[in-house]
């Protein structure tokens, strides 16, 4: 009989078996593997295993009796005769090494000249415009785009990233970091769920993370953090929002007189309009005043602290 078993592996993770793999591969007489298994193949002969490379499914078919094909899992689409075994499941998120390995072949020499040239400078709208397609796709609650959309945001992480990674020393940082930093913020700013600090609700989570965060930035006003290039609502909104947290002052709510959102839209909408026949800058007037409004948190919190 020809090749026995045939054993997937991942192109993505090399060398990476799980134990009903290893078990088959160091069994086995002979070892062979096709092209998308090079990489695991290379990995295994590191480690002292013998393996055979083979160009195509007819060359594997004359192995000796007993043999044990190493595969990708696109190439045993032609062996639903063979007993098989999955030598190396990937875990979810295993395509994400697809994006640094696609990123890192742009940026390389005789990759794409264009990605090649761009900096963090450069890239930098293009974070922004990608941010806000995604958000106008959740918005039209559309799955299709969601994923084509975030997909773009994702790129811009990967190629500034990647553009890091090339960087001079003390500047330098890469995807792996990136996420490595995250993973650790993640678990650090929940521990109702990674620690002992026991079940929370939403209230308690959502004070539990600006703690975490003052301890962790060292930061004297809820100011500090808060991007000031977003939109003047949204900016006003998250320091309204930091600020009652900290039990600093916020200014006083307007009269609302709108059923729901969508008649505060409206409403919102007359504003801008009404503005504009003035002659004025609605989102100026409003970031001004958020700007004051910022300043005026600042003082507060600054003597707070210093009290």
């Amino acid at each position: 009989m020809p090749v026995a078993l045939l054993v997937t592996v991942s192109p993505r993770l090399p060398g990476l078996l799980a134990a009903a793999g290893w078990r088959a591969v160091t069994a086995a007489p002979a070892v062979l593997a096709l092209p998308g298994a090079a990489a695991t193949a290379a990995a295994l002969r590191a480690g002292g295993i013998a393996v055979t490379d083979v160009a195509d499914p007819a060359a594997a078919a004359a192995a000796g009796p007993g043999a044990v094909l190493l595969a990708a899992p696109e190439e045993a689409a032609g062996w639903e005769d063979v007993p098989r075994v999955e030598g190396a499941p990937e875990p979810p998120g295993a395509r994400l090494l697809d994006v640094v390995g696609v990123m890192d072949r742009l940026r390389s020499p005789g990759g794409c000249p264009w990605d090649a040239e761009q900096t963090h400078a450069t890239l930098r709208g293009y974070l922004l415009e990608e941010a806000h397609e995604a958000y106008d796709a959740i918005v039209d609650d559309d799955p299709v785009a969601m994923r084509e959309e975030l997909g773009d945001v994702l790129l811009q992480v990967a190629f500034h990233a990647r553009v890091a990674a090339e960087a001079e020393p003390g500047r330098r940082f890469d995807v792996d970091d990136v996420a490595g930093d995250l993973v650790d913020k993640l678990v650090r700013r929940h521990p109702h769920v990674f620690a002992d600090a026991g079940p929370r609700d939403v209230a308690a989570v959502e004070r539990g993370w600006d703690e975490i965060k003052a301890t962790e930035k060292q930061r004297r006003s809820p100011t500090e953090g808060v991007s000031r290039s977003q939109p003047a609502g949204s900016w006003g909104a998250a320091l309204a929002g930091r600020a009652a947290r900290a039990g600093l002052p916020t200014p006083p709510a307007a009269e609302l007189t709108a059923a729901d959102p969508a008649e505060l839209g409206e409403q919102l909408l007359g504003l801008v309009v009404a503005a504009r026949q003035r002659g004025w800058d609605a989102e100026d007037a409003l970031r001004t005043a958020v700007r004051r409004y910022a300043d005026e948190l600042d003082v507060a919190a600054h003597a707070r602290a210093d009290g």
